[in-house]
């Protein structure tokens, strides 16, 4: 069975003393959560005092972006040199990432591979706009987006990847995907993709998370479906409510 994964995903919130006041309160509460993976993604300037006060725990910490280069003239940008010791996962591909920032399937290939070779963990973001979705393009669009971003990799480079379904639609919004909804995109579009890819032992290895207004309420319903292993969780993970959606997720798999 796969081990489900829980990432919160901070976005730009939180300076460093706040971001201490809520793992503090999250590794107290989530002590006795062992079968559920926890991950924390803070801005870049509170990694350092967050991992700090993550010593001893078992909450994952990881970074929001990497870039690809290990150093050089890129104003702005964090290498993968600079993140090795502080974390273990990052977020690549983010939608706000692609929808702001010029991300394209080019630089997320880029970035997931630096990440890999510094021994780091992606977490890789796929999914369709609401116009997508509305002109039935979700499973090509889904489908070339990991395509593309795992262009060059090897099966056993796969297996260290997690991905993230977050239909742009939802994110933010307040209204996520149906369950079904996200199952069929998870099972049909990106399992069946990365099985074309890596084969059917890898695809069934790695985890696949879903992104887009997952609440407490809400995550049981989608962990339910036994190919949707986790969440990327935006607003509800600023709260030390955090805690709900774990154990709602654990309960949900049975754990």
């Amino acid at each position: 069975m796969r081990t489900p994964i829980i990432a919160g995903n901070w976005k730009m919130n939180k300076n460093a003393a706040e971001a201490v006041e809520l793992v503090r309160a999250l590794r107290e509460s989530t002590a006795g959560v062992e079968k559920v993976e926890i991950v924390v993604c803070p801005p870049f300037v509170a990694l350092t005092a967050v991992k700090e006060a993550l010593t001893g725990s078992k909450i994952g910490l990881g970074a929001q972006n990497v870039y690809w280069a290990e150093k050089g003239a890129f104003t702005g940008e964090i290498s993968p040199l600079m993140l090795k010791d502080l974390v273990t996962y990052v977020i690549i591909g983010h939608s706000e990432r692609r929808q702001f920032f010029g991300e394209t399937d080019a630089t997320v290939n880029k970035r997931v591979k630096a990440a890999l070779t510094h021994g780091l963990t992606p977490i890789m973001c796929v999914g369709e706009t609401l116009a997508q979705r509305d002109a039935g393009e979700t499973a090509a669009v889904v489908s070339n987006q990991v395509t593309n971003g795992l262009a060059g990799f090897t099966a056993e480079e796969a297996k260290s990847i997690v991905i993230a379904y977050e239909p742009v639609w939802a994110i933010g919004t307040g209204r996520a995907s149906s369950a079904e909804q996200a199952n069929e995109v998870v099972t049909e579009n990106i399992r069946a993709t990365l099985t074309h890819l890596f084969g059917l032992q890898v695809a069934e290895g790695i985890r696949v998370q879903y992104g887009g207004s997952v609440t407490p309420a809400n995550i049981g319903v989608f962990m339910a479906h036994p190919d949707i292993d986790g969440a990327l969780v935006g607003g509800a993970s600023l709260k030390a409510e955090f805690v709900d959606l774990v154990r709602n997720a654990a309960k949900a798999k049975g754990l």
